[in-house]
């Protein structure tokens, strides 16, 4: 089994330390806006036990699906407690102030940014009767928009990410279907629906290594996750870069002594090795950054995603 790589640690500074130990002083709560069991739910739950003997009171995760997350990013966003925090993906933060007309929330101003979690790639796949690398991109562009590719929602990472993968690689066509989940999109592929679609390199493994379905290529460079399938830069698609992540974020009213205890525990707690592990075998590769690098990382992913959005007048009801 291939191991998660490790990364150096950072010192803990002494000059922070007085401030944090004022926080927490009860149960801290960690909202998850999608079912137990899903990657997200997984992710949070992996840091709630460590953080809970780091900060020395109980951690909990609380499910509160719906809305591609935003339910539980509105709670987070609305906490009033000082022990309210949400692990949220890329969209709660990034896209979905540009394609919800009444998002009740603003991903800009209503969240104090913690850290960013883990990251992933996703991999384009494709039914095992097309062909590989360039050649796929010609037959693609060839196909116009009698091709179709699928994905879990309007809106959604794998919806976004195709169309800007459209524009890389020669002006796709190809038609968007949305389905109800990666399970339904799978099966579409296996049955000639669909000509392709972005997908989780855990979800998809399973179906190429089986010989039913084909790789195309990963939306990152190499990745230690799927180590067998190439970069999409490898089939010529140029500048083109997308991850799906998980980050820690609290309300924007969370107290100054609760985000020094955050931003001194948190990236340390990720960077462990058994906790790097334990993402990585569920498909995540650990990051824990600093709430600028999460910052950072929410502007300039929000500048892209919302020029493909722009361009591509996507919005959802």
């Amino acid at each position: 089994m291939a191991t998660a790589q490790t990364a150096p640690k950072k010192p803990v500074t002494k000059e922070a330390a007085p401030v944090a130990a004022n926080w927490p002083t009860r149960t801290v709560k960690l909202l998850v806006g999608f079912p137990g069991g899903s990657t997200p739910d997984m992710a949070a739950r992996t840091l709630a036990e460590p953080l809970s003997r780091a900060l020395g009171q109980p951690v909990i995760v609380e499910n509160r699906p719906g809305a591609s997350g935003n339910i539980a990013a509105d709670l987070a966003a609305k906490a009033t407690d000082d022990h309210t925090l949400a692990v949220v993906i890329n969209g709660n933060l990034t896209s979905a102030k540009m394609l919800y007309s009444r998002l009740p929330y603003d991903p800009a101003k209503d969240f104090t940014p913690i850290s960013l979690l883990t990251t992933a790639p996703l991999v384009l796949v494709a039914p095992v009767n097309q062909p590989s690398g360039n050649d796929f991109f010609l037959a693609a562009r060839n196909g116009g928009d009698k091709w179709n590719y699928g994905s879990v929602g309007n809106g959604s990472v794998g919806h976004l990410g195709m169309e800007l993968l459209k524009t890389k690689a020669g002006n796709l066509a190809a038609v968007h279907v949305p389905y109800q989940g990666n399970p339904q999109v799978i099966t579409a592929l296996l049955g000639g629906q669909i000509q392709m679609a972005l997908v989780p390199p855990g979800i998809a493994l399973p179906q190429i290594k089986a010989g039913k379905l084909k790789a195309i290529g990963l939306t990152s460079g190499r990745s230690a996750l799927a180590t067998e399938i190439p970069s999409l830069s490898e089939a010529d698609v140029r500048n083109f870069n997308l991850e799906v992540w998980t980050a820690l974020v609290g309300p924007a009213r969370l107290s100054k002594a609760a985000q020094a205890r955050l931003a001194l525990e948190v990236p340390r707690i990720i960077r462990d090795n058994e906790t790097r592990q334990k993402l990585f075998n569920q498909g995540w590769q650990a990051v824990g950054t600093s709430p600028e690098g999460l910052s950072s990382r929410i502007r300039s992913e929000t500048a892209i995603m919302g020029g493909i959005i722009s361009m591509r007048g996507i919005k959802v009801e």
